[in-house]
């Protein structure tokens, strides 16, 4: 399951990037330089690495309940990433 997650993590990234430059916003953005900052670059950063931590113990661990803790925090952390991809719309 935490491996499913992890390879659903970059299609569903690439397609909230597809769907903001539909935006007027980011069109903008990208066809003047008129760029607003959603939020900070570093929380995409931080929950990307604690989500491939969480991924790395998901697969790992020997206790099923330590697995299952890494795996809510995998898909937590990801969904903090997607957040922050979406906050530029």
């Amino acid at each position: 399951m935490a491996t499913a997650a992890a390879l659903l993590f970059v299609p569903t990234a690439m397609a909230l990037g597809i769907l903001l430059l539909m935006s007027e916003r980011v069109s903008r953005c990208v066809t003047q330089g008129e760029c607003q900052p959603g939020l900070p670059g570093w929380m995409f950063e931080w929950s990307a690495g604690v989500g491939a931590a969480a991924l790395l113990v998901a697969l790992v661990a020997p206790a099923s309940r330590v697995r299952r803790a890494a795996l809510v925090t995998q898909v937590l952390a990801e969904a903090g990433a997607l957040l922050v991809i979406l906050s530029y719309a």
